[in-house]
């Protein structure tokens, strides 16, 4: 049943829109009523983003029609998008570093000394950016510079600068990929106040217990064309699943074997730049995951970046298989063995403009050269090689690898480093943004690489994913670990506890039922 009209307030009529030769739409329908939650579900390249596109004005239809309050429109631009109360919150971050939160919430709508032109008035600028930031619980002045802000911080600010637009449709594209459970608490309470004052919210997210929790409605698509739709009483994790995928996922639980006694990473004192007074200590054994998780900037990304020789140590040692290895650089670590995932794959890990070829073989051309010249043929074959391994899914290797869905650009990160057999792999972050069949393939990789000996370290806002994956989670809280948890004692409140500095309860039995869990 829908809320207050049978007129949708948005809706979409079999729209086309193809790249070259390839259809990204086909004959796609959508429609959402005021006042209503609508879930958008899809693998990665299913279309989602595209049709999102279309209603931003980013991208114009090759054929189709577009009605909004039962009138016809065109979307010429975004500029365009806006003024009609569409707000767009993308799911990779659309922000200017070099201002302030402020001067990112209000860009191009800044409050100004009206006798002296254009000189903008920093005082009001200030005062009206406070409440929005206060209302999603970010801790910050809206003096800060957008550069000293975590991927999180910076997320919750676009969802700020969204809210700020006062929209009649909200797309929120991913909006949690970064957020904790808290985080992503808050963000649920928010949704419900907009539901309220009749804003109508499309959600688009690969984390599907979100959606059980807020859509009034799921459509899916799949291969650029509709799946299907769920009624609010018909969601469930399988259906949506089925819409999705249209196949069964191999589920990503396994039975915990006894953990080896062999401690094969050792990190001992160790002090990052971040956080000074805090010490950090812990181990991984043969065979493990390891889970770290936290609130943000609780120092994780900060541990990880000086663990890889991004940042420097101020104290403390790393032993890997017993012995001390020295890390000033990024050269010395992977010179060790040990490399990052970063959380940031479109900045850190990949050369967006440059083609799956090149990003899958830039780490090791010295051994693809000869006299300074690449040998392309030989390029070729290790590159369609790696794609065949990850499952990489590019139409041509010689594609920029922009073109690619999030799944498969993670995939390229994690192959370009694999080729190198590493000896110790930190994923920051390995799975956000991304479909739950990429994220069910590189669950899968990344138990095998454990199998064989590699020490696996997985940093994650995501606490499912941790509980699901990992054999141990360490919780860190204000730079320090807060408590590591064995598997026995890792449910979702014991891990909520610690992030925020408290103490945990006894478990004696493992947690949930992992064996229904297939994301």
């Amino acid at each position: 049943m829908h809320s207050t009209f049978d007129v949708p307030v948005l809706k979409m009529r079999d729209i086309d829109k193809h790249f070259g030769g390839v259809y990204a739409l086909n004959k796609v329908n959508f429609e959402v009523y005021t006042a209503e939650v609508v879930a958008l579900i899809g693998e990665n390249g299913a279309g989602k983003s595209t049709l999102m596109n279309i209603l931003g004005g980013i991208y114009q239809p090759d054929a189709g029609e577009i009605w909004y309050s039962d009138k016809p429109i065109t979307i010429p631009d975004v500029k365009a998008s806006i003024e009609l109360g569409i707000a767009f919150i993308h799911q990779e971050l659309n922000v200017l570093d070099n201002l302030d939160i402020a001067g990112n919430i209000f860009l191009g709508r800044e409050p100004v000394f009206s006798k002296y032109g254009r000189l903008i008035n920093k005082k009001k600028l200030y005062e009206k950016a406070e409440p929005y930031l206060h209302r999603l619980g970010l801790n910050l002045s809206p003096k800060t510079p957008m550069k000293d802000l975590s991927i999180a911080q910076q997320q919750i600010v676009e969802i700020a600068k969204a809210l700020s637009l006062n929209a009649c449709v909200l797309i929120m594209d991913e909006p949690t990929s970064s957020l904790t459970i808290s985080e992503t608490h808050i963000l649920f309470d928010i949704i419900r106040q907009l539901k309220n004052r009749g804003v109508s919210i499309i959600f688009i997210s690969h984390r599907l217990n979100e959606i059980e929790a807020c859509a009034d409605r799921v459509v899916g698509l799949r291969d650029g064309c509709n799946s299907g739709e769920l009624a609010r009483n018909e969601i469930t994790h399988d259906k949506m699943v089925s819409l999705m995928v249209g196949r069964n996922i191999k589920p990503v639980y396994h039975e915990y074997q006894k953990r080896s006694t062999e401690s094969r990473f050792r990190v001992d004192r160790v002090k990052t730049q971040t956080w000074p007074m805090q010490e950090i200590s812990f181990e991984v054994f043969s065979g493990e995951i390891f889970g770290i998780t936290g609130l943000v900037g609780a120092g994780r990304t900060e541990l990880a970046q000086a663990l890889f020789g991004i940042d420097t140590m101020i104290s403390g040692s790393i032993h890997l298989d017993g012995r001390e290895i020295e890390i000033r650089s990024v050269k010395d670590a992977v010179r060790s063995g040990l490399y990052l995932i970063p959380e940031d794959r479109r900045n850190s890990g990949l050369v967006m403009e440059m083609s799956v070829l090149e990003n899958l073989t830039l780490p090791d051309l010295q051994r693809r050269s000869r006299f300074g010249l690449i040998k392309n043929k030989h390029e070729i074959r290790v590159a369609a090689k790696r794609c065949q391994e990850a499952n990489i899914k590019a139409a041509d290797i010689r594609n920029a690898a922009k073109t690619l869905s999030g799944g498969n650009q993670q995939k390229i990160v994690l192959s370009k480093w694999l080729s190198f057999k590493p000896q110790v792999v930190i994923l920051d972050e390995p799975t956000r943004g991304i479909d739950v069949g990429a994220k069910s393939e590189i669950y899968q990789t990344l138990r095998k690489l454990a199998d064989t000996g590699i020490i696996i370290i997985v940093i994650s806002s995501d606490m499912e994913e941790v509980m699901n994956i990992c054999h141990r989670i360490m919780v860190m809280h204000e730079g320090k670990i807060s408590g590591i948890l064995e598997q026995a004692q890792c449910t979702e409140e014991n891990l909520m506890n610690l992030a925020v500095g408290k103490s945990v309860k006894p478990v004696t039995e493992c947690h949930t039922d992992k064996k229904n869990n297939t994301t």
